[in-house]
């Protein structure tokens, strides 16, 4: 399973990126998808995660309302739209994935949850 994540940059303040994982070796509708983030000196966060049918996503509080979290599985490909960025958005993006959990309703927040990681792409917003 390989995950390629691209999109990241420098932005100002109230800017926008648009995220991309491309996945490649796995069978992409069998896999929920999520997105964390990493700031120098800190623990792996929780960002955003979706289902593996994107019928539904779920996001850490920090974020609602500002990041969309998608998915084309005709693409294999899962997105992270982040807008009204912050300074404090400031980190290393990394997608994830994880075979689809057959309990209903259950929602992976955790890094231990996801078994296959990207590279990162870093994510720099000025003030």
């Amino acid at each position: 399973v390989q995950l390629q994540a691209s999109g990241g940059g420098l932005v100002q303040a109230g800017g926008s990126l648009r995220l991309s994982c491309a996945a490649s070796g796995l069978i992409f509708t069998s896999y929920d998808m999520g997105w964390f983030r990493q700031a120098p000196g800190k623990e792996r966060e929780f960002v955003a995660t979706i289902s593996w049918s994107a019928g539904s996503t779920y996001y850490a509080d920090s974020v609602k309302g500002r990041f969309t979290i998608s998915r084309d599985n005709a693409k294999n490909t899962v997105y992270l739209q982040v807008n009204s960025l912050k300074p404090e958005d400031t980190a290393v993006y990394y997608c994830a994935a994880d075979p689809r959990t057959s309990v209903l309703g259950y929602i992976k927040t955790r890094p231990y949850e996801y078994n296959y990681w990207g590279q990162g792409t870093q994510v720099t917003v000025s003030s």
